[in-house]
């Protein structure tokens, strides 16, 4: 893969001067029992959000009625999805097993890579379902001229290549760092403030690149998320009948509950200030994006539309 290789490069060079080739991840410091418990809930979830987002991806590539641009943007949310959470929980169950383990520094940063790709690219495709909602509501005899499947397909390309292409830029940084001890992560995952914490060398073009693409990844998609929905409620208000408020606001409501749940989880981790908060409290918000977020998604869209659900019932009756 390209991205062990440019990792494994980097490390060569990094060798000579770089003491620590492996990190200790922590994880949760509590007893047994509560250990045990913890694997099998983990485990419980990892497995119903697998099964969740495979039955999504399968009735929406099998289901007619699924063939819209709508359902396209969720399949592919839901495969960012089950990346991210195989990204994190099986490492997370071995260190619960075991009380603690180690990794090597090219996994720690792959670990690292896929989640904040996989991130990036869910933060694009929200912002891009969110202007779908914005034609569908604002422009809707323009909707099928505008939302093709040429321009869904080109679109999502975009966004996968973007995500996977502009994390790289903070990888090879990040993995250029020198760490000489120690080499402790009181953390359940390979994720970037504790890893620039443990870094010897100085790390003010990392935390500078945070900030510089924190724009591109984070707050344009955000400000396509508010500009979109302030159009789609004045929209929404000018319907004279409640009945046309309600029917307008239904199609969109699912995407809205993913949206707050995903930006309050993250941004309570990475943009709130974190003064006075526990470590096991930052480790549990961490868990709520990264692990929580991906079960409820299919959860919010499965319960919530009406077209799934039938799809779902069908697929079942025959």
């Amino acid at each position: 893969m390209l991205i062990n290789y440019i990792i494994a490069n980097i490390s060569s060079t990094q060798n000579n001067l770089n003491m620590i080739t492996e990190f200790f991840l922590l994880g949760f410091q509590v007893s047994q029992s509560s250990r045990i418990s913890l694997f099998s809930f983990l485990l419980a979830i990892y497995c119903g959000t697998i099964c969740g987002n495979l039955l999504i991806i399968t009735l929406v590539s099998t289901s007619k009625n699924l063939h819209t641009p709508m359902y396209f943007f969720i399949s592919q949310l839901s495969i960012s999805d089950m990346i991210v959470i195989s990204d994190i929980v099986p490492k997370i169950l071995h260190i619960l097993l075991n009380n603690g383990a180690t990794i090597s520094f090219a996994d720690c940063i792959t670990q690292f890579y896929f989640l904040g790709a996989s991130e990036t690219v869910e933060c694009s495709l929200l912002g891009m379902m969110s202007y779908d909602r914005y034609v569908a509501i604002c422009n809707p005899l323009r909707y099928s001229t505008i939302m093709t499947t040429r321009y869904c397909a080109i679109w999502t390309v975009i966004i996968w290549v973007f995500g996977y292409s502009i994390v790289l830029i903070y990888i090879i940084t990040t993995a250029k760092l020198k760490f000489c001890g120690p080499n402790i992560i009181d953390h359940v995952f390979c994720d970037i403030i504790p890893i620039l914490e443990l870094a010897c060398s100085d790390t003010y073009i990392a935390h500078l690149e945070i900030y510089l693409l924190c724009i591109p990844i984070v707050f344009v998609p955000t400000t396509v998320i508010v500009v979109t929905y302030t159009y789609i409620a004045l929209e929404i208000l000018s319907i004279p009948s409640s009945a046309g408020r309600h029917k307008a606001f239904s199609t969109c409501s699912s995407h809205l509950t993913v949206v707050s749940i995903f930006y309050w989880t993250m941004f309570s981790v990475y943009i709130f200030p974190s003064k006075g908060r526990t470590i096991t409290t930052s480790k549990i918000l961490s868990l709520l994006y990264t692990v929580f977020t991906p079960l409820i998604n299919p959860i919010i869209y499965s319960l919530r539309n009406k077209d799934i659900i039938k799809a779902a019932h069908k697929a079942v009756s025959k």
